[in-house]
This record gives structure tokens, sequence and C-alpha cells, in this order.
């Protein structure tokens, strides 16, 4: 049987850190959270170890909602230690969490080993000294680098959340984090568009015009360009684009922004819409009737489009008396194989 991953989430409050960073309102995105108890932990695991499958599945818990290392020792001791009795004895295989860049240290990382942490995501966002002033994180990319040496010195799993269309955020300075991500050689990356949530100082920067969210198409053409440049370089991106809850959705807590809850399915449309472009140009400007493409099963939705995209836009731009999409085995060469009708 194959072996499969499991997260058990359990969600802290806003309280590991003191910065009010300009597009975040805790409260909303994590809900309006009691302070989290050892209690509550042994409590969440073990329900969620009653319906987890049984066998050798990889099972994780996962600390979210805050800077995990921005809390006291005492209290990360005492949220750990029942996830830590779980890895003992062979029900949990290891602990994620979440932080500042500038909240890592030989002590801290050394304390977190010993409780049986695994993976420490870093919450970086852009490693632009002037968009990490204008949205108030608090930190310089100088924390980045040496935050990024340690973790991975002391042997964790390293995560790098980056965030598209910060205040003073650009195409160029996107492309710049997503370069420093890469050389940094990451195990996976998050990758969020940035919104507009109620209740935040970003909200009164776009009120009054001070900040411009990106378009939805332009944040797709960027978020494009930085998986493929991953992609590259294999780093898995194990989130593209902010996940739904029934706070996030627009006309509760979302004002403004690129926020669509299948983003990453848009992204994804694009990218198989440019493979699919660059073979059909190969052909030259005789007339095409019909186009099969070939591509491996796991790909066939994404290169048929959301929603059906991509086929609509071949049909219409091509004049196809139709298009056919075969799944099949790997495809040699790429991953897409296209056959014209003239």
């Amino acid at each position: 049987m194959a072996k499969n991953n499991y997260i058990i989430p359990i969600f802290i409050p806003h309280k590991g850190c003191p910065h009010d960073c300009v597009f975040c309102n805790q409260k909303r995105i994590a809900g309006n959270v009691l302070e989290t108890t050892s209690e509550d932990v042994e409590n969440t695991i073990s329900e969620y170890l009653k319906t987890l499958p049984q066998g050798n599945h990889h099972r994780e818990v996962a600390f979210y909602g805050g800077s995990f290392t921005g809390l006291s020792l005492d209290k990360q001791a005492e949220l750990l230690a029942p996830a830590y009795s779980r890895i003992k004895t062979g029900e949990v295989k290891g602990i994620r969490l979440s932080t500042r860049p500038d909240y890592i240290s030989d002590e801290i990382l050394a304390f977190l080993k010993k409780y049986g942490v695994t993976t420490i995501e870093l919450g970086v966002q852009s490693t632009h000294e002037e968009v990490l002033a204008l949205s108030n994180r608090g930190h310089h990319k100088r924390h980045v680098d040496v935050a990024v040496e340690l973790v991975k010195k002391f042997g964790f799993s390293l995560g790098l959340q980056m965030m598209v269309g910060l205040p003073g955020d650009s195409k160029e300075r996107m492309g710049q984090t997503v370069k420093d991500f890469i050389g940094y050689q990451p195990n996976f990356v998050r990758i969020y568009p940035t919104i507009v949530i109620k209740d935040t100082a970003l909200e009164e920067l776009y009120e009054t015009g001070q900040y411009i969210p990106f378009r939805m198409e332009e944040c797709v053409e960027l978020c494009k360009t930085a998986l493929l440049s991953f992609q590259e370089y294999n780093i898995p991106v194990i989130r593209l684009g902010l996940q739904s809850t029934d706070e996030i959705a627009y006309g509760k807590s979302i004002v403004a922004g690129p926020y669509h809850p299948a983003f990453r399915e848009m992204v994804e449309t694009e990218i198989y819409r440019g493979l699919i472009e660059a073979e059909l140009e190969k052909c030259g400007p005789t007339s095409i009737k019909a186009v099969t493409i070939y591509c491996n099963s796991r790909e066939a939705s994404k290169v048929a489009g959301f929603k059906q995209a991509n086929k609509s836009y071949f049909m219409e731009k091509y004049r196809l008396d139709y298009i056919k999409i075969k799944a099949c085995g790997e495809v040699e060469g790429g991953r897409v194989m296209v056959k014209v009708d003239k």
C-alpha cells in the first residue's frame, strides 16, 4: 500500500509576533481563536488519529497561525510536548511550524530539535529591502540569509513563504525574490498573492489610493513565471494562492486583490496554454483543422484549462473543427505532445 502524507493542524493565536504587517489581520485569517493549551494540542491530535488511516503513513503535526518561535520557550515547550510524545510512540513522524526569519537562533533551533521538530517554514515574503520596509515586516534580508543558513545547518527541512504584490513590489523585485529563494535551495515554497483584508493597514492604504493591488491577470502571469522558475530547479511549490475559508472570500474579509479559490489552476492553465501554443506555432501559417493533445493523465485537466479555458481559447483562435485531449503515460520530450490535422 502506498504511503500517504497527513497533516494534523494546530492553530495558535497571533501571539508570537509583535509586528503589525500591513497585510495582516490574524484574527480574521485564523478566526477568533482562544489561547491554545497543551490539552488542546493533545485533544486535536487524538481526534485526528482516530480518523486517519492506520499503517505506515507519514503523519505530521503542523502549528499554524502565528510566529511560533516568538512565543516564550515555556509556551513552546507546552505546545510541543504532546506532539513530541506521539513521535516517541511512532504515531506521528514529525512536527512542522512557521516563524519569522528574525526569530531564529542557535538556541531556538537546538530547543526545537530536542522536541522533535522536523520542518521550519520562514515567512520571508520578499527579499527586497524597500518592500519589507513598506510592508512593516520588521526584518531585513540579512535576517533571512542567517536564518536559512542556521535552519539548514541544524538539519531541518526548510520551507519559504513569499508574497506577490506587496507595497512597493514589482515584476523585477518579485523576480529577485524568486532568484534569492532558488539560491537558498529550500525543500519547498509557498506563494501567496497579496490580498487586501478588512481591518488592516493595507486596507487604509488601499482606500486612500496609496496602494493598488496587482490585477488578476498580472498576478497570474507573475506567479506563472515564479512557478516555472522553481520547477526548473526542482523546488516544489506546495501552495499557490490563499486557502479558502469561511472568512477568506469576497463580501467577507476580502476587500480587494487577486483572490480566487482556484488560483493555482488559473496559473497552470496559462503554463499549458504557452506549451501548446509553442507546439502549434511550429506548424507555421498553414490552416489547422483539428488538434489532438497527448499528455500525462495527471495533467489532463490542466491542459484543458480552468473551466476548459484552453480548449475554448484554441478552438476560437484557430477556428478548429475539434480539439481532443488524450491522457497517456509519460510524454517524451516534454509535458505535452501536439498532433494537428490540416
